[in-house]
Order: structure tokens, then sequence, then C-alpha cells
């Protein structure tokens, strides 16, 4: 779906995707990892002076965001990898980003558990995910039309992604709340004693 996941995207741009990515990525700062760096669309909001390192487990959005890069002259490391299992080491990055990718992972606890663990104590990890409505009537519209959108485009459109954050092992920082938009900055906390 490399080829058209941004025209399929515009819509969710449309709704206010756009204005609150280039809110968050903004913000961003020093050395900084984006997963699920898809079609590279971010790549032009980030600040000339953060070192982005972003990764995806599609070859092919990874060749998208290749050709953005070059378009763009904008400096980036891109690899192939899995969120569920980062390979980069513990406290890392001063700055961990995603958006709208907890949606479509089979795991998004343990892909959450994965940024805070990479992301430095004192550092920021920058969430904007779309979730299931909290009204009744939409809530179940999301449910049924999560049967289309998991099949058709990879994701679910009925996440409760907020409930996943509000349980990770980080404090909230800010959360704003907007129709289905919930955009983070967490702060991670100590590892737990096992």
């Amino acid at each position: 779906m490399a080829w058209a996941y941004d025209l399929l995207d515009a819509p969710m741009e449309y709704l206010g995707g756009r204005h609150r990515r280039v809110r968050l990525i903004s913000s961003a700062a020093g050395s900084v990892l984006e997963v699920g760096i898809g079609t590279g669309k971010n790549l032009r909001h980030y600040r000339r002076d953060v070192k982005v390192i972003g990764i995806d487990a599609s070859p092919k959005m990874l060749a998208r965001a290749r050709q953005r890069m070059r378009s763009l002259d904008v400096d980036a490391v891109l690899l192939e990898a899995d969120a569920h299992t980062l390979p980069f080491g513990d406290s890392e990055f001063d700055t961990a980003v995603e958006t709208s990718i907890l949606c479509s992972v089979a795991d998004p606890e343990t892909v959450l558990a994965e940024l805070i663990r990479v992301t430095r104590p004192g550092g920021r990890i920058l969430l904007l995910e779309h979730v299931r409505p909290r009204n009744p009537i939409l809530g179940l519209m999301a449910d049924a039309a999560s049967l289309l959108t998991r099949r058709l485009f990879g994701f679910y459109a009925n996440r409760r992604t907020e409930d996943v954050v509000m349980a990770a092992n980080a404090s909230v920082v800010e959360a704003r709340r907007n129709g289905v938009w919930r955009a983070f900055e967490l702060a991670p906390l100590p590892p737990t004693a096992d």
C-alpha cells in the first residue's frame, strides 16, 4: 500500500492530522527516533538541528520516505526494523516519536514499552494517535468500521490507545484531546524492579 498511502491518509490529514503532526514534530529535540516513519511525511517538520533516525517495517514505505527525504534535502537515517523489538540500546535517544502507528501494530503495549526503553531519562516521547470515540454511537460505528479498515488498510479505527498510554511506565507531561485525536508528551519513568 506504500504507493497509495498518502492518498488514502489524506482524509485523516484533512481532519486535523497534519496540523497536529506539525505541532508535535516541531517540539522534537536532540537525537530523535521516529517509529513507523512510513512515507516520511513528518520529515519536513523536524528542526534542522535534530538528528533523526526513522524506522519502518515496510521496505516499500522506506523507499517512499527516501524519495521524500531527497526532495526535501533533509538528512536522516532510515532503517527497516520492527517497532516491537527496536534494534537500539536503552536510553539511546533524547526524543522518541510516533504518529498514528499504535492503531496498526500487533501489540501497542510492547511498542510503547520499547519507545520508553530507548528514550533517555529526562527525554521525551511524543505520540499522536486517533482513538475510538467516547460517544457510544460513534464508538459502535468505529467498531464496525474496523472490520473493514483492518482488512483493507491495516489499522483499527477503534483502538483504545489512550488507555494503553495511561497504563504505560511513563509520566504524562501533556495530553491534548480533540475529537478522536490524542497528542501526548510522555517522560520515561525509572524501570520497575521485577
